[in-house]
């Protein structure tokens, strides 16, 4: 039984680290090989999906939401654009903010609620893009430390004590290790981090990466023109010839991602996106006339109801592993893909055949009145900063007193945790903080299947007696080592898997291991398991460790060897400040 749970459990890791197949799918067909090989009884597959930690975390993800839509933080964060003067006092603003915010929020959202001010706020004072949103990010994981919701290895961990000692850890049992760590991180993240990190220009506007101008232009279709009556699909099917029809103009009227069986006429305007050796081609094969100024653009009725966005595709996006062509960008959705940057490298051939990642800065065009709510819809991130809603100082007085309710019964033992937090979901949802429609889409369901799937595995892991024998092998290299020592090398074995393997699922697979060590070494069960929070919860190393170091690879310019330059000194911080606090405080 050992040796089947220790082959699935390497074959789950190879393919964590190898990235090409999604976690939860490695997740779900690992509990299926359990059940299938009777590791698992037949009856306990699927309790994880009714599992007070998956309930927590998705509760979680609503609220944060909701937060996000009362505007909340858009009011703080533009203080921040007011009180930040200089470069350091407006990384450190930044950070604060992002680190408070995580705390009671999803990482993630409290993220992308400030990348829009970081971006716009680093414009402003000249600062690289690259000296600001990694410091951000990692801010928003460090803030996930203070309280239990605050990340979801805590919300695990919080179970797996309940386990352990009949009493799960509270909502701010984390707060005397966590806000320590948090202090320090982010005053050494402001003050001293950033000048570790590569200038690089980043994306700080569309003007910058994308120059837009050189490649969109315009061409008129002449009454003797080959292609005159041809259809808006004739002339992209062109052999040879890489255009994108982004606009018709015909009698000064625009229209906005013409039908593809549109049939051209004379004197129509078709606006192109083309580079100049496709353009020429095209003109060639045409027969159209190509136009030098951009006046029907900006003169044709309509065209001041076209904006362009900027975007990052997030991991939960519609996008993710899929083209514009594939899902029909333009008819399904109404909005033109102007362009694609990766890693800082505008991509510019066969836009539409582009597979989209997660941390791509997309272009989009689209009507002005709808282009928000598409970007909401297809799961993007705006680089743009945003207007705050009708109505938003009450949203904000309503949405604050909901959740502090929440928070206040979970802290004096009325409630549990999921059912607190399950009930200020649903008060955000009745008094329309959050629509019904926005519930199914701000939940990370990737997350809620990888925990259900991976919580019978962990308990797997642990009756098969396979978390024991870990634990005894740590035990006899280390038997003679002072507790300290211990602790340290169980901190750093978690935070490796917590760079290449989701934190969570990294919480569930070394929580078992940490109170098998704790009961040999007669230790508290609590200080070996908030070493496994603290230690999950700490993947600065790479872009692929969490979300939030994905979402920043883009936009700040980042390689994959910059995460160390910062994230390593972070890691060696929560060793070093981690470990003592947490003797102290839980030993």
């Amino acid at each position: 039984m050992q040796n089947v749970m220790f082959l699935i459990l390497a074959t789950v890791l190879l393919l964590f680290i190898w990235g090409k197949i999604r976690y939860d799918l490695v997740a779900l067909s690992a509990l299926f090989a359990v059940a299938v090989l009777r590791v698992v009884p037949a009856d306990e597959i699927f309790v994880g999906f009714g599992h007070p930690a998956v309930i927590t975390v998705a509760a979680v993800m609503i609220i944060s939401k909701g937060l996000q839509n009362s505007g909340l933080i858009d009011v703080i964060a533009r203080w921040v654009i007011k009180m930040g003067k200089t470069q350091v006092s407006m990384i450190l603003l930044l950070c604060t903010i992002t680190a408070f915010a995580s705390a009671f929020m999803n990482n993630v959202g409290a993220l992308a609620i400030m990348m829009p001010v970081a971006i716009q706020a680093s414009g402003k004072n000249g600062t690289p893009p690259s000296f600001v949103l990694m410091p951000l990010a990692f801010s928003s994981l460090v803030g996930g430390m203070i309280t239990m919701i605050g990340t979801p290895p805590n919300i695990i961990i919080a179970t797996f004590r309940a386990d352990a000692n009949s009493n799960p850890f509270k909502m701010f049992d984390f707060l005397p290790v966590g806000l320590p760590i948090t202090i320090v991180s982010v005053l050494f993240i402001s003050l001293l981090g950033w000048r570790l990190l590569p200038k690089r220009k980043g994306q700080s506007g569309a003007a910058d990466l994308f120059r837009i101008d050189e490649y969109i232009t315009e061409v008129k279709v002449l009454k003797d023109a080959k292609m005159n009556g041809k259809t808006v699909t004739d002339i992209r099917s062109i052999e040879g010839v890489d255009i994108s029809v982004l606009g018709l103009i015909r009698n000064k009227r625009r229209i906005h991602v013409p039908n593809q069986y549109e049939q051209l006429t004379t004197d129509d305007i078709i606006i192109l996106e083309a580079d100049p050796e496709n353009l020429k081609s095209f003109v060639d094969v045409t027969g159209f006339d190509l136009l030098g100024g951009k006046k029907f653009r900006k003169d044709a009725i309509g065209s001041k109801d076209i904006s362009i966005r900027e975007v990052i595709v997030s991991k939960d996006s519609k996008l993710t592993g899929k083209t514009a062509a594939g899902i029909n960008m333009r008819s399904r959705y109404g909005i033109n893909l102007l362009a694609v940057a990766r890693s800082n490298v505008r991509l510019i051939k066969r836009l539409d055949q582009v597979k989209f990642r997660v941390g791509d800065v997309l272009l989009l065009q689209g009507r002005t009145h709808l282009l928000d709510d598409t970007i909401t819809n297809i799961g993007c991130i705006p680089l743009a900063e945003r207007g705050l809603r009708i109505g938003y100082k009450k949203r904000i007085l309503l949405a604050s007193s909901i959740f502090l309710a929440a928070i206040i019964t979970v802290v004096m033992g009325l409630f549990s945790a999921p059912v607190a937090f399950s009930i200020a979901a649903l008060l955000y949802v009745l008094t329309n903080v959050i629509s019904f429609r926005e519930v199914y889409s701000v939940v990370d369901w990737s997350v809620i299947v990888l925990l259900a799937a991976m919580i019978p595995i962990g308990s797997a892991f642990e009756t098969s007696g396979s978390a024991e024998m870990i634990a005894k092998s740590i035990l006899s290299i280390g038997s003679t080592f002072p507790l300290w020592l211990i602790l340290s090398v169980l901190m750093v074995i978690t935070m490796i898997l917590s760079n290449i393997m989701n934190n969570a699922a990294t919480a569930v697979l070394m929580a078992p291991i940490a109170i098998i060590i704790a009961n040999n070494v007669g230790t508290s069960v609590d200080v070996f398991l908030m070493t496994i929070a603290l230690a999950a919860s700490s993947p600065f190393l790479t872009p692929i460790g969490h979300q939030s170091n994905t979402l920043v690879l883009g936009p700040g310019g980042y390689k994959f060897s910059d995460y160390w330059r910062m994230g390593l000194p972070l890691q060696i911080f929560v060793i070093i400040i981690g470990i003592p606090l947490i003797i102290w405080i839980w030993g």
